[in-house]
């Protein structure tokens, strides 16, 4: 137990930050976790916006938010136009 007045106030400020850090991981990995399931343009833009809050409070690496946004940010193209990648149409009437 702390003993000295700042102490104390040091303990209170860290059992706050660790309840925000703490809410703000769980929000983290629930919308990444909800946008994996199905990834739509509106899912990934909320779930990029908590990852980059998670990583400017040092929650997550940054370099880890680029790598999800861009896993992320994969999927959702990848559902969106599956056939639209690179493939000429076919002439149907000649």
């Amino acid at each position: 137990m702390p003993v000295t007045k700042q102490a104390k106030k040091k303990l209170r400020k860290d059992i706050k930050r660790e309840k925000e850090n703490l809410k703000l991981k769980n929000q983290f990995k629930r919308a990444v976790k909800n946008t994996k399931k199905s990834p739509t343009p509106k899912k990934v833009s909320e779930a990029n916006k908590i990852i980059d809050k998670a990583a400017k409070k040092n929650i997550i690496h940054k370099n880890k938010a680029a790598r999800l946004k861009s896993r992320l940010a994969k999927l959702s193209t990848n559902k969106k136009s599956p056939g639209v990648s690179g493939t000429k149409p076919k002439n149907k009437a000649k």
